[in-house]
């Protein structure tokens, strides 16, 4: 799946097609072998552009919390951009970051993580950060974090932002 994954989101990502465009071909196909690209185009519609965030998309699914956006820029309230978190809560102020070390851990990964990091503290957002490998190796781990922090965002008055 991971490489179905992978093929339709680079696809969207490119621009060569839109994750609508792609549902719409799949409807006008044949049902036989659609059920797992059927499943990743629901994750892409709805904003997941990896693999990693499929996965972490497929645990929000399961995890009972609220509502979230996938991959939306986070604005100051004169329109600066704080990020594009992976999945922000919009109830609460509440982003959570997908961070492969083979992206974040390079000399300009890392730099380009620790700015997003202090421009969300400065912006008063709580960040719950997760490694790929946490989602498959212990994603109940994953899910208690989340939810603590989700706890913590909902205690103190959420920042003054809005996504677009």
């Amino acid at each position: 799946m991971d490489e179905v994954r992978a093929l339709l989101a680079e696809t969207v990502q490119r621009g060569f097609s839109s994750p609508s465009q792609l549902i719409a071909e799949l409807e006008e196909g044949s049902d036989r072998g659609s059920a797992v690209p059927r499943r990743v185009l629901a994750e892409i519609d709805g904003g997941v552009r990896s693999a990693a965030e499929g996965m972490a998309w497929r645990l929000w699914k399961r995890s009972g919390l609220p509502e979230c956006r996938w991959n939306v820029d986070i604005l100051t309230a004169d329109g600066r951009v704080v990020a594009r978190p992976d999945a922000w809560f919009d109830d609460v102020g509440l982003a959570w970051e997908i961070d492969s070390k083979e992206f974040h851990f390079t000399s300009q990964g890392y730099a380009s993580t620790l700015r997003r990091n202090n421009r969300y503290a400065a912006a008063g957002v709580v960040v719950v950060q997760t490694l790929p490998s946490s989602l498959r190796s212990d994603p109940e781990s994953v899910v208690n974090d989340l939810k603590a922090a989700y706890r913590v965002a909902k205690a103190r008055p959420r920042p003054t932002l809005t996504h677009r």
